[in-house]
């Protein structure tokens, strides 16, 4: 598990810095230029297909999902605005145009559900503002830094390489910790959007069950497990129940199509 983390957070970074070479240049350049002319011209289908022919194609990033998501939004699908602009998060965490919109447009939705913190987001609170791919690499770098000047106490035993050490095994521990907590919670996230207008949410996996409650387009769910076709969720006040799979959309499933669209 560990090594397909960060085999995902390398790749992670590579399709970020080179995603246009996933295929031909001209290509890629023709896919994006005709999804934003499209979308600055008022033809918001055909950018979404544009953006999301881009993603299956290998070219998944925050700025193409925060570009899909301002496109539902455009067409009123705030769900699937609000599932782009939650993908968009995870390459580009602290983008302001980012957290701006998906603020807007979660407070246009009818259910006001608010995610619950619990220890990990409390304590280590920067692990929201980082990505999996930027604390892989911060941990990858300090291990370089406090391995490297290990391997150099070896040879000069001075009293301000001894303090460099200990600095470096302080961050180096507190590194690997935040690398450890993030990876987890890439794992465990869980979460889901309402990508209907009105859903029902019934007691049990059959359209005759009874309708415990209503959500609607845009909510943030928690996703459990579907079977023949319906998918169960919960809510952050320990309400569950199953709605028909279509209904929702997960944010990551099985962390791979979030990073590498695939």
């Amino acid at each position: 598990m560990i090594i397909r983390l960060i085999y995902i957070a390398i790749l992670g970074l590579i399709i970020t810095v080179k995603g246009p070479l996933a295929f031909a240049q001209e290509r890629w350049e023709e896919l994006f230029f005709k999804a934003n002319k499209a979308y600055n011209e008022g033809r918001y289908e055909e950018a979404a297909k544009g953006y999301e022919e881009l993603i299956r194609k290998g070219y998944a990033n925050g700025h193409i999902y925060y570009n899909l998501g301002n496109t539902y939004f455009r067409m009123n699908r705030l769900g699937l605005a609000i599932l782009n602009y939650e993908r968009a998060r995870l390459f580009i965490p602290r983008d302001p145009d980012l957290d701006f919109n998906l603020r807007y447009v979660r407070d246009k939705t009818i259910d006001a559900i608010e995610e619950q913190k619990g220890f990990i987001d409390i304590t280590f609170f920067w692990l929201n503002s980082l990505s999996l791919n930027e604390i892989f690499w911060s941990f990858a770098l300090m291990n370089l830094l406090f391995w490297g000047s290990l391997f150099l106490r070896i040879f000069l035993k001075s009293e301000w390489l001894y303090y460099i050490n200990l600095s470096l095994m302080i961050v180096w521990f507190i590194g690997g910790i935040s690398f450890g907590l993030k990876s987890y919670k890439v794992i465990k996230d869980n979460r889901a959007v309402i990508v209907q207008n009105e859903v029902n949410v019934l007691a049990g996996p059959d359209p005759q069950d009874t309708v415990l409650f209503k959500l609607h387009d845009g909510a943030i769910v928690r996703y459990e497990r579907s079977e023949d076709g319906w998918s169960l969720i919960s809510l952050p006040d320990k309400k569950r129940g199953w709605v028909k799979a279509g209904a929702v959309e997960p944010v990551m499933i099985d962390c791979k199509p979030v990073f590498t669209a695939g």
